[in-house]
């Protein structure tokens, strides 16, 4: 009786090296996908970065993944250092616009105060000013930052930072401007009076509007301007004035008769808001970064974030845009003749093609 060989059983993974074996792959996995998304929005970012934002800034820069829906935030919100959050206030302050929108910029302050990793925030503006309501909204969002975080909040004002965007700026603890920045117009407008009644009436076009209350037509087209009007809308300028100069009154120190003198709409260079009290200091924006990683965070390794709005185009935007190209199929010919026009008085005049107002402009004669 031959002996017969039957080699030994190959033992397999227990059940439970199995089930590590899943949770390694699913663990391995998950980071692949967030260095993946991580990538994503960064390479997103250096697409539509503005060359304002490849200043040289002291530490490491990071790019804001504020364009992202919150629950992919998770992925691109790993930070090793503790940053400074550069915050973009830009265009006409409202509700919402190509450039601005109140509930993103709400959002974005209230989910810095969440984060542990922010150490303060630097407001950019570049804004004519706004509604009253939206502006002391961030304003009041800002000092509620500023009072649960005990984080510094500065300012730098870009081209533009008057009125309602000032206001926005008086949250800040330290003001900085551009030496070409144009800021102040510290004042209210509560209506406008359009009185259409007469050339209407030279037409022979007759509007007749329905209301109980004998106010509540007041600066309607159909309704010439009274006294009463113009008192009604003058105390609701007046109430808003009130508050707007307490403001700047409180934050930069000032006695409120002086800030009154100062707030009688006018701009003011940033030289002269430096001298009336109105900012602190005029340098370029990397210098301001600079100071205040320096002398609040004594050489501590503090890097910036970027967080500034993008609308995402809607189908509109597209049908728009191509209608638009349709147009100017259609007034080519007039196009070109402009052009001509143009060059040759650009050419007569030594003008450069699309001159920015204000400029400074020198021609040799």
């Amino acid at each position: 009786m031959s002996d017969f060989y039957a080699p030994p059983k190959k033992k397999g993974l227990s059940k439970k090296a199995k089930r590590g074996l899943i949770v390694l792959c699913i663990v391995i996995l998950a980071a692949i996908t967030a260095v993946i998304l991580q990538f994503t929005a960064l390479s997103d970012s250096l697409r539509r970065v503005s060359p304002l934002d490849l200043l040289p800034l002291r530490g490491n820069f990071h790019f804001s993944s504020s364009h992202l829906k919150k629950s992919d935030r998770f992925f691109s919100s790993f930070k090793f250092n503790d940053y400074i959050a550069v915050v973009y206030i830009e265009g006409v302050i409202q509700d919402r616009n190509e450039s601005y929108n109140q509930e993103w910029l709400l959002d974005t302050i209230d989910e810095l105060i969440r984060d542990a990793k922010n150490r303060g925030i630097l407001l950019y503006i570049d804004s004519p000013g706004g509604g009253v309501y939206q502006s002391d909204e961030v304003y009041i969002a800002l000092q509620n930052y500023k009072n649960i975080t005990e984080n510094p909040v500065w300012a730098y004002m870009g081209p533009l930072a008057a009125s309602g965007g000032y206001y926005i700026a008086c949250a800040a603890d330290t003001i900085y401007a551009n030496r070409n920045t144009l800021t102040g117009s510290i004042g209210v407008i509560s209506a406008t009076s359009l009185d259409l009644t007469e050339l209407m009436a030279k037409y022979g076009i007759k509007m007749t509007t329905v209301t109980a209350g004998k106010n509540k037509n007041m600066f309607n087209i159909n309704s010439p301007l009274t006294e009463e009007h113009r008192a009604i809308m003058q105390s609701v300028a007046d109430e808003a004035y009130d508050q707007f100069t307490s403001i700047v009154a409180e934050s930069r120190d000032m006695n409120i008769s002086k800030v009154r003198r100062l707030a009688d709409g006018r701009i003011y260079t940033a030289q002269q808001a430096k001298k009336h009290g109105l900012i602190d200091y005029v340098d370029v924006y990397e210098n301001a970064v600079d100071d205040m990683i320096d002398s609040l965070y004594n050489g501590e390794n503090i890097s910036t974030e970027h967080f500034r709005f993008e609308r995402k185009k809607t189908v509109y935007d597209y049908l728009y845009e191509t209608g638009g190209r349709i147009s100017a199929l259609l007034k080519a010919k007039n196009a070109a003749f402009e052009q001509q026009l143009l060059e040759s008085a650009q050419a007569f005049y030594g003008l450069p093609e699309k001159l920015p107002l204000p400029a400074y402009y020198y021609r040799a004669p």
